[in-house]
């Protein structure tokens, strides 16, 4: 009889934690519980690609370049935060310059530009790179590597393209909405203190002047001056006058860019990769496909994609980057037919 009063007695807290927990569960107590996500470490990972033998220690490094190319963090339209382009690909190109069995790298572009500043110190980075660790670089074109992306492209040793990929688009965009019409529509004025007269140029609230577009205007000829300089380095067989005629702004398929010199090859990644390969004195050699991503970016091979596309809004089936909606207006390398 005491053994059995003594078992009843063991269960009793056991029965009163449930009990508690099942009134938790229904809502009938007032308990809440604030559950605090961890993260864990976030350093790029090695990925082996592709093994051409058990034995193989040289490698190849596939580096990735994608979406809109800015020195800021990426958002979408949910809240999510992303990461820094520029950032991230130092960090890829100091991770490839640390590993001594990295021989050479491959530049996959999937990009059609972004602004200014973001594709100058990506190009700057890339340089630095080859003239600091001697690795050669062979970029790799998709889809788009077009204006930004082409710029990135002329810090290369050699430009692959696949048949299909659109490039070119060599020029300077400056977008400034202006939305004092619709202001005046609905009875809206923006209130301006300025220390100067030029203190507001670009403003959205009021129409641009002409002194505002003259010095807008010398600074987009200016920054395509520099894109002028970056591709005249990479192409020295176009002179500046021809130069000059394909730098319009216009696209190109990648045969056609191939035909006016803006690119040396038309190929495939496999291409490009025995390209590096003999680049870098490994013709005839079993190496390793390796790319970089953080602990839960799932590459299973050479052809995915650790991040996911940007939301789709429209019906045209169009992504919204991040610099559709700066209230400022942006300096771009980028091809942007949408205005």
């Amino acid at each position: 009889m005491r053994e059995k009063m003594t078992h009843r007695r063991d269960l009793t807290p056991a029965l009163t934690l449930s009990a508690l927990w099942l009134a938790v569960l229904s809502g009938c107590a007032p308990t809440s519980f604030l559950v605090t996500p961890v993260s864990g470490p976030f350093r790029l990972e090695e990925r082996v690609l592709q093994r051409e033998s058990p034995w193989a220690r040289k490698k190849i490094a596939l580096l990735d370049v994608d979406g809109v190319l800015q020195n800021a963090r990426e958002s979408s339209l949910l809240g999510f935060v992303g990461e820094n382009p520029v950032a991230l690909f130092k960090e890829k190109l100091d991770k490839a310059a640390a590993d001594k069995n990295v021989k050479a790298v491959v530049l996959r572009i999937n990009s059609p530009g972004g602004s200014v500043t973001a594709s100058d110190l990506m190009y700057t980075e890339l340089r630095r790179f080859r003239q600091q660790t001697g690795k050669p670089v062979i970029a790799c074109m998709l889809d788009l590597a077009t204006s930004g992306g082409y710029y990135l492209a002329c810090a290369a040793d050699r430009v692959y393209a696949h048949p299909t990929t659109v490039t070119g688009s060599i020029g300077v965009i400056m977008i400034a909405p202006d939305v004092s019409g619709t202001m005046k529509l609905v009875g809206i004025r923006a209130n301006v203190f300025k220390s100067g007269a030029m203190k507001d140029a670009g403003s959205p609230f009021r129409e641009m002047t002409e002194q505002d577009r003259a010095v807008f205007q010398t600074m987009v000829e200016q920054m395509y001056a520099r894109f002028l300089e970056v591709v005249s380095a990479a192409r020295p067989n176009l002179g500046a006058e021809r130069l000059r005629e394909l730098a319009d702004g216009r696209v190109y398929l990648a045969p056609t860019a191939k035909e006016h010199g803006l690119i040396d090859e038309i190929g495939t990644l496999p291409d490009a990769v025995q390209a590096a390969k003999q680049a870098a004195g490994l013709t005839g050699e079993r190496t390793l496909l390796v790319s970089y991503a953080r602990p839960l970016g799932h590459r299973p091979n050479a052809y995915a994609n650790s991040a996911p596309p940007p939301p789709q809004v429209n019906v045209v089936n169009l992504p919204l980057p991040s610099w559709l909606s700066s209230p400022s207006p942006q300096f771009l390398y980028l091809w942007a037919p949408a205005w």
